[in-house]
């Protein structure tokens, strides 16, 4: 057997999580070392190349906040970033910081054990090689790990089929093409609009309808990026106390606007029409109680169906764009002509609701409504939520109970997101029961890598060897964040979602994420470490 490399923490995962907490991890004098499965920096920016891939949350704030050298030094081009700005810039910052040296590429981790004895972590690659260290940090994000359908006949097919999730690395001519897309989600809608300018021909592949934001994205200004950037300072502080930690435009901002407009259910028919009138789907959709009553959600479904029948001229296919699942249930998806595209001549859309695929073909793709002849099928499918890159590996914590076995049990659980009782030492960034997937993601890493520093720092301080989350503090964390969307159209049985796992077949139902809000989630966390980490055991 080779020998174990050893470190005093070793991080899984390059890419945004996993390069804040390296460099945190160095100021504070920590030998650290991050292994990453794909051959650069980048995690879920690096991989999902697929045309019209962009952040829903404004490029200013998309970025760390822990070097005012950084924020002066990268320019970014629009407002909200593109793949391709995205992936460039966290190139930037690893270079910008030195942080190459410390990773360790194209090192798939396959299986990680705890030893009780020595209180250390032992850790497998799938070429061999073992690194042993205290503490981990699963930094493997929360959209990392794609969903790749179980279709008869894919193999069998005789032309491209590509994966929005491992797009190659050099792109995909699509030009002159008749291509096939399959899935409607926010990768399916970011895509669509974009691939209808290349092909001769695309067929959408409709499985669930989206809800979609209308948006507009575009070049920065000149001098418009330097005047923000000389309020940097201001910005991150209206991210601190934003409840999404994205002070300025973005998807969840215009959410949380929603709540505190009038309720659908009191309004006139006059209101309700002058809605959709002026603001078109964005109006059939901002009302205060759609996200706490159903019949509410419903009734501006209704509304948007409306909104949809303006803009998409076949009434059969407008009909099959509007969709059935309550509004807010699922991460709303910004929309750069979503819609128009079905305007197109060179566009069909196929309700699989009125007829499902049964097979792919060597020429394309046979449903109950007919054949589609096919040069390229794009898989769209979605992705394994916040715990698939974990329940992947082989983690085995204490008594070498099984990581993957406790969330098929249990559901998804954990305690703040950052630990799972009966695993010690092993830190989760954006787990389970944390802000992350209705937040700003940057915004909420951060605080996680900063709590983790704080966390180890203490232990240090106190000669603690090992932390570990407490089953009944787990549980009652659990029991908080279920309770919070208990009132909300979120849980309801008509949607699954990637945010409660009803996306995953077999996967167990539980919203995992936290809504109270950042600033709320750091004050608990705060309190909690102030307390001496309460909720956990300190060994």
């Amino acid at each position: 057997m080779t020998e174990a490399s050893r470190v005093e923490v070793l991080v899984v995962g390059a890419g945004f999580s996993g390069l804040c907490a390296l460099h945190r991890l160095r100021e504070l004098g920590v030998r650290t070392l991050v292994v990453e499965r794909a051959d650069g920096v980048g995690g879920t920016w690096l991989v999902n190349r697929y045309p019209g891939a962009r952040c829903d949350i404004e490029s200013i704030e998309y970025s760390y906040s822990f070097s005012a050298e950084i924020e002066q030094e990268w320019e970014w081009t629009e407002t909200m970033p593109a793949q391709p700005e995205i992936e460039a810039y966290l190139n930037f910052v690893a270079d910008r910081l030195d942080l190459r040296r410390d990773i360790e590429f194209d090192t798939e981790i396959v299986s990680m054990t705890f030893d009780q004895d020595t209180a250390e972590w032992t850790l497998e690659t799938a070429a061999g090689a073992r690194y042993v260290a205290p503490f981990v940090v699963a930094a493997t994000g929360i959209l990392s790990v794609p969903l790749e359908p179980d279709i008869a006949g894919m193999d069998t097919f005789g032309g491209t089929s590509l994966f929005t999730g491992r797009w190659p690395r050099d792109g995909a001519d699509l030009r002159g093409k008749r291509i096939g897309v399959i899935g409607t989600g926010s990768t399916g809608v970011q895509m669509i609009p974009v691939v209808a300018r290349e092909a001769d021909e695309l067929v959408v592949f409709q499985r669930s309808p989206a809800y979609t934001l209308p948006w507009q994205v575009r070049p920065f200004a000149p001098g418009e990026l330097a005047e923000l950037k000389s309020r940097y300072g201001e910005i991150r502080a209206a991210q601190r106390a934003h409840p999404v930690g994205a002070a300025r435009l973005s998807a969840f901002s215009v959410l949380l606007d929603m709540l505190v407009r009038p309720p659908l259910k009191s309004a006139s028919a006059e209101e309700r029409r002058r809605a959709v009138d002026e603001h078109g789907v964005m109006g059939a959709l901002n009302w205060g109680d759609v996200f706490f009553d159903i019949e509410a959600n419903r009734m501006a479904a209704e509304l948007y169906g409306e909104a949809v029948a303006r803009i998409v001229r076949d009434r059969q296919t407008a009909a099959a764009l509007v969709p059935t699942h309550p509004f807010a249930c699922k991460r709303p998806i910004i929309d750069q002509g979503y819609y128009e595209t079905f305007n197109r001549d060179n566009v069909t859309l196929v309700d699989l609701r009125r007829g499902a695929i049964r097979s792919v073909t060597p020429s394309g793709i046979d449903t109950e409504q007919g054949h589609y002849g096919l040069d390229v099928i794009v898989y769209a499918t979605g992705f394994d939520a916040m715990t698939g890159a974990l329940s992947r590996i082989d983690v085995r914590g204490r008594d070498g109970v099984l990581l993957r076995d406790v969330w098929a049990a249990e559901g998804p659980v954990s305690y703040l997101g950052l630990q799972v009782a009966g695993f010690p030492n092993l830190f989760t960034v954006q787990g389970p029961g944390s802000p992350s997937a209705a937040t700003n993601f940057v915004a909420a890493l951060e605080q996680h890598v900063d709590w983790i520093v704080d966390c180890l720092t203490y232990m240090r301080a106190h000669g603690h060897r090992t932390i570990e989350a407490l089953p009944d503090a787990q549980t009652q964390w659990i029991e908080h964040t279920t309770a919070l969307v208990a009132p909300t159209v979120l849980v309801h049985p008509s949607c699954n979602s990637w945010y409660n796992g009803g996306n995953v077949p077999g996967k167990k139902r539980m919203y995992m994420g936290y809504t109270a809000g950042l600033p709320e989630y750091r004050r608990r966390c705060d309190e909690i470490a102030a307390a001496g980490y309460s909720g956990f055991t300190l060994g």
